[in-house]
């Protein structure tokens, strides 16, 4: 049986750097860039993988607000802050697919989604996942916010600068 392909190591890459990220300090884009040096110092990734997971993790500093609007809004009864780390990440990583990369098909990412929940979560983790990414994607709109304050209660143009 083949090994995961480079969109799944990068994937997985971009878990654990937004994981070493978030336990340590702020998920802002200067930590990340620091974790993403440390964590991946540790993994022989093929190119095509590291540049996809350095996307993926720049994306989600860039976008965490947006990201964590949207989780929030769709995981009833739980603050993003108070999620588990790794399934918090999980979902800011395939909601930042579903919301900001067209290219990738909402199945392929709640699929991956729900598969790295399996390797790296608890029991509950991948029907969590599933749940709050089902309804993300069918809110959204890749490269627009709308999908994030759609279910929040925020209107358009409400909490813009």
């Amino acid at each position: 049986m083949a090994g995961p392909g480079p969109r799944r190591q990068a994937r997985e890459a971009a878990l654990q750097v937004l994981f070493a990220a978030d336990v340590g300090a702020e998920l802002d884009p200067e930590s990340v860039a620091t974790a993403f040096d440390d964590v991946l110092r540790e993994f022989s990734l093929p190119q095509r993988a590291r540049d996809r997971a350095i996307e993926v993790v720049r994306g989600v500093a860039e976008n965490r607000k947006t990201i964590d609007e949207a989780i929030s809004a769709r995981s009833t009864h739980w603050k993003v802050a108070r999620l588990a780390t790794v399934d918090r990440n999980i979902l800011r990583v395939a909601t930042w697919e579903l919301l900001f990369d067209p290219r990738i098909p909402t199945e392929v990412v709640i699929d991956e989604a729900v598969e790295i929940a399996r390797r790296f979560g608890g029991s509950a983790s991948p029907a969590f996942v599933n749940g709050v990414l089902d309804q993300i994607a069918q809110c959204a709109t890749p490269g627009t916010e709308a999908a994030a304050r759609e279910g929040s209660g925020e209107q358009e143009g409400e909490g813009s600068p």
